[in-house]
C-alpha cells in the first residue's frame, strides 16, 4: 500500500472512531501539512499555529476577525506608563482551562499562567526554558524580547506588569501573536512531577474555542469545542484538521464533499472553482512576501554585489505568469504595498542577464554552483515552490551559474534553513502577523533573528540601527520615515531577492458560514458554523 492510500486509510479510520454521533456540526478543514508541534512560542510557521495558537489557545489580547485592531482577550483592559516602559493587564475572571482525557484542571486561569508563559521564553535558568531538545524561542528572540523585557510582575492574581527596559510602539501588537498564546502553569507542573515535559507540545491545554483530542500525524488533527469557552460555546461542536499535502487533491476532496474548506488552491483552479456552484471562493490581498534569502555569511554570497548581480539574473515577470498565474505581483521591497510605511520610490533590480553576467565576472566569481532549497508545501507566498525553483535554474543558467535544487519535508525545511552554516539560498516567504511593519523587517531581517527567522543571516549595522530606533518611537510618521531608509538599505544590500506578493484565495463549501479571511494568514474557526 503505497504512502497516500495508508495516509487515506488512517484518516478514515481516526473519523471512524473519534467522530461522536451527536456532534451535529463537524466542519472538516483540509489543511496542507502537519503541525511541527503543539506550543506555538517555539515555532513560526503558520501550518503549526492555525493548529495550535488559534483553536487551543487564547492570549491577552487579540486581533478582531478579519483585520489588524486590537480587541481584549484574557485580559479585559490594560495601563501604560507615562514613560512606556510599564503596562499593567487587569485579567479576565472565571476563564476554564479545558479538561482532556490527560488533564483535569482544578483552577480557573490566573496570572500565574502568563509569569510561566513569558518567564520560560525570558529566563535562561527557568525549568522550561530548553524542556524540548532542537528548538528555541524564535519569534520571542528575533523580536528583541531577550533585552526589551526586563521582567513580568504577578501583581495580584488578576494583575500582571509587563516591564520593559525601553519604550516599545508595536508591544500590544506583539502579544496578540502566537508566541503569546498563554498556557497553563498546572498543566506544566503536573508534566514535570510525572518527568512528561516534552507532552507540552504534543498534548496541548489551552482556554481556547476547541480542545485537543488526538493527532495521527500527517493525517489528522481532531478537536471538540470547548464548553466552557469564556466567550461562549461554538456553533461548531467538532472541528477536524485532515492534513491534505496535494492542492489538487484537496480541491477533489472539497468537491466531493470530504472537506468543507482548505487553504492554497492551484492558482489554475481558480476559474475552476468560481464555476462551481456548489462552492464560494473568497479572496483577499495578503499581507505577505516571497523571497529568496542568500545565506549571506557565506562565500561568494557573502558580497552584496554578488547578491545584486544574481538577482538581475531572475526574471521574476516569468515567475509571476507561470507560478502566480495573475493571483499576484511583483516584489521590490521586504513589506508589502498594503503596509503602512511601504517604500514605493524604491527601484526595484531590472532583468538583465548579461549585466548580471559582466557584475560577477567583475567580482572575479566563476563557475558558480548554488543550491536552491524549494518548500515542499504551497504557501499564500509561493504556490508552488519547485515550479519556482526551476524557472530560477534556468535562468541562472544563462550567467553561467549552476543550479541543483533541494527539499526536505517541511518541518525539517524550516529548522535546516535556520542553520547559519547552511549551503545555498533558500524560498521562503512571510504573511505578516500583526500589521507593523517591525514584524517584518525585525522579525525577517535583525542582526537577533540571524540562525532562526533570518533565513539571509544577515546583520547590517545601518539597517539594525533604522529599525530598532523606530520601534522605540510612538509617532508613526517618524516610524514611517526610518522604515523607508531601511527599505533603501536593504535593496542597496540585497540579502533576498525579493519574487512576489499574493492574493490569498480561500475556496470552501457554500455550507460554511461566517469564515472570514484573514488577512495575517490565519485560519480561525471561532465563530464559523456550518449548515
Amino acid at each position: 500500500m503505497n504512502a497516500s492510500l495508508i495516509r487515506s486509510a488512517l484518516l478514515s479510520l481516526a473519523l471512524a472512531v473519534t467522530l461522536p454521533a451527536q456532534a451535529a456540526k463537524t466542519l472538516l478543514y483540509c489543511s496542507e501539512g502537519s503541525p511541527e508541534g503543539f506550543d506555538p512560542a517555539l515555532y513560526t510557521s503558520g501550518t503549526t499555529f492555525d493548529a495550535s495558537s488559534r483553536a487551543v489557545y487564547n492570549r491577552l489580547v487579540e486581533f478582531v476577525h478579519g483585520g489588524t485592531e486590537i480587541e481584549p482577550g484574557l485580559a479585559e483592559s490594560w495601563d501604560i506608563s507615562e514613560d512606556g516602559k510599564e503596562y499593567t493587564f487587569h485579567l479576565r475572571e472565571g476563564v476554564k482551562f479545558h479538561k482532556t482525557r490527560f488533564f483535569k484542571p482544578t483552577r480557573d486561569f490566573n496570572a500565574d499562567d502568563v509569569v510561566f508563559t513569558f518567564k520560560r521564553q525570558l529566563d535562561k535558568s527557568h525549568p522550561w526554558h530548553q524542556y524540548t531538545p532542537g528548538t528555541s524561542w524564535e519569534y520571542f528572540e528575533s523580536m528583541s524580547m531577550p533585552s526589551l523585557l526586563q521582567d513580568v510582575v504577578k501583581v495580584d492574581d488578576y494583575t500582571v506588569k509587563f516591564i520593559l527596559t525601553a519604550p516599545q510602539a508595536p508591544m500590544i501588537a506583539n502579544l496578540a501573536m502566537d508566541f503569546a498564546s498563554i498556557m497553563s502553569k498546572e498543566y506544566a507542573d503536573t508534566l514535570a512531577k510525572q518527568g512528561k515535559k516534552e507532552m507540552l507540545n504534543q498534548q496541548p491545554v489551552g482556554t481556547g474555542p476547541f480542545l485537543f483530542l488526538m493527532y495521527q500525524k500527517d493525517a489528522v488533527i481532531r478537536y471538540r469545542a470547548h464548553a466552557g469557552y469564556w466567550a461562549g460555546k461554538q456553533p461548531l461542536d467538532a472541528l477536524i484538521f485532515a492534513i491534505t499535502t496535494d492542492a489538487s487533491v484537496r480541491l477533489q476532496k472539497l468537491k466531493a464533499g470530504e472537506c468543507h474548506i482548505y487553504p492554497y488552491p492551484n492558482p489554475a483552479d481558480i476559474d475552476l472553482i468560481r464555476a462551481d456552484k456548489k462552492l464560494k471562493l473568497e479572496e483577499l490581498q495578503g499581507l505577505n512576501v516571497g523571497y529568496l534569502a542568500y545565506n549571506t555569511q557565506q562565500a561568494p554570497y557573502d558580497k552584496p554585489e554578488v547578491r545584486r548581480a544574481l538577482n538581475m539574473a531572475i526574471n521574476k515577470k516569468a515567475i509571476l505568469d507561470a507560478v502566480f498565474q495573475g493571483a499576484g505581483m511583483v516584489a521590490k521591497n521586504p513589506i508589502p504595498p498594503t503596509m503602512w510605511s511601504y517604500n514605493d520610490d524604491v527601484v526595484d533590480d531590472e532583468y538583465n542577464p548579461e549585466k548580471a553576467k559582466q557584475l560577477l565576472a567583475e567580482a572575479g566569481v566563476k563557475d558558480l554552483s548554488l543550491k536552491i532549497w524549494a518548500m515542499p508545501v504551497q504557501r499564500p507566498y509561493n504556490p508552488n515552490a519547485r515550479r519556482m525553483a526551476e524557472l530560477m535554474q534556468s535562468d541562472f543558467a544563462k550567467i553561467g551559474v549552476d543550479v541543483s535544487i533541494v527539499s526536505y519535508e517541511w518541518g525539517e525545511y524550516l529548522s535546516r534553513s535556520k542553520d547559519v552554516k547552511r549551503d545555498g539560498a533558500v524560498l521562503m516567504g512571510w504573511t505578516g502577523d500583526n500589521g507593523d511593519p517591525d514584524n517584518f523587517l525585525a522579525v525577517l531581517l535583525s542582526c537577533d533573528a540571524v540562525g532562526s527567522s533570518n533565513r539571509a543571516q544577515w546583520c547590517n549595522e545601518e539597517f539594525e540601527q533604522l529599525i530598532q530606533e523606530a520601534k522605540t518611537l510612538t509617532d508613526q510618521d517618524a516610524r514611517t520615515e526610518l522604515y523607508k531608509k531601511a527599505q533603501l538599505v536593504f535593496k542597496q544590500q540585497a540579502p533576498w531577492a525579493t519574487i512576489a506578493h499574493s492574493l490569498v484565495y480561500k475556496p470552501m463549501s457554500t455550507k460554511v458560514k461566517n469564515f472570514v479571511v484573514d488577512p495575517l494568514g490565519y485560519h480561525r474557526f471561532d465563530g464559523v458554523d456550518i449548515e
